[in-house]
């Protein structure tokens, strides 16, 4: 029965955002984007807080800053037709659809009663410690871009973007910065999420991982709107696989805690050495 719940959830959640199929076409594209968002926070109605609002909490950060600030700024930055076509109240009009998405998919995680009570407790770090590492994993966000991004470029996608080395440097001087502050953003965007839920620190990393993957990347690509070839697509959802996962999984192990280990039978002497 759980499982027909969740297939409901994912399905019933997943037309949110088939209105689009009304001014694009490919309404069997949106449908499977929507599905698609619905299935990464299936973790988050399952083993998340509890209540329409709590849950609403932990989703619409994620649309809002993964979705729309962190992929559209890129986007910004590097495809110049994007600058020209997409204004403040197209940006306005899709903050509003992410949130009536979240709050859709909070409350049919409630109907649905999705939510499992049992589970492990979950321990941040300090706030000094969670701070500092907040922005570690902001710059381990900007190598992994490096390293994948320019995999990605000199091999696959250089073809399909002759003006990113200009664009970049127009940025200038601001472009590491930004990355960073990418970085940082989609970290504190799935930090409600790692406070609540209530699973394992690498099952909660693997979990945020799939999060920023799936609602940064590879449903927003699946959408018929981007203007991309099928292949210039699938390159982009694995890089951003590489990256956007590296950061999820990073995140959720140095913010969670390591939980104590209680009744340990390891002597005294070596604990203390």
């Amino acid at each position: 029965m759980t499982i027909l719940r969740i297939a409901i959830y994912c399905l019933i959640g997943g037309l949110v955002i088939t209105f689009g199929a009304f001014v694009t076409g490919g309404f069997a594209w949106w449908w499977l984007a929507g599905i698609l968002f619905a299935a990464a926070f299936v973790p988050v109605a399952r083993f998340g807080p509890r209540g329409v609002l709590a849950q609403f909490g932990v989703m619409v950060p994620v649309f809002l800053i993964v979705t729309l600030a962190c992929l559209w700024s890129e986007a910004w930055i590097f495809v110049p037709e994007f600058r020209k076509h997409v204004g403040v109240r197209d940006l306005v009009a899709a903050a509003v659809t992410y949130a009536i998405f979240a709050l859709v998919l909070a409350v049919l995680a409630v109907l649905l009663k999705l939510r499992q009570a049992e589970g492990p407790s979950v321990e941040l770090r300090p706030a000094g410690t969670l701070a500092a590492l907040v922005l570690v994993c902001g710059l381990a966000y900007a190598f992994y871009y490096l390293v994948f991004g320019s995999i990605a470029y000199q091999f696959f996608t250089k073809q399909y973007y002759p003006q990113a080395a200009d664009e970049v440097a127009r940025v200038g001087a601001w472009f590491w910065p930004i990355e960073i502050a990418r970085g940082v953003l989609m970290t504190l965007a799935v930090l409600p999420a790692m406070r609540t839920l209530r699973l394992s620190r690498w099952q909660t990393a693997i979990a945020v991982g799939v999060l920023i993957w799936v609602t940064g990347g590879l449903a927003p690509l699946v959408l018929p709107t981007t203007g991309m070839v099928p292949r210039q697509r699938f390159i982009h959802v694995i890089e951003i696989l590489t990256q956007n996962a590296s950061l999820g999984i990073t995140a959720g192990l140095l913010l969670r805690k390591r939980p104590a280990r209680h009744g340990s039978t390891v002597p005294s002497a070596v604990v203390v050495a």
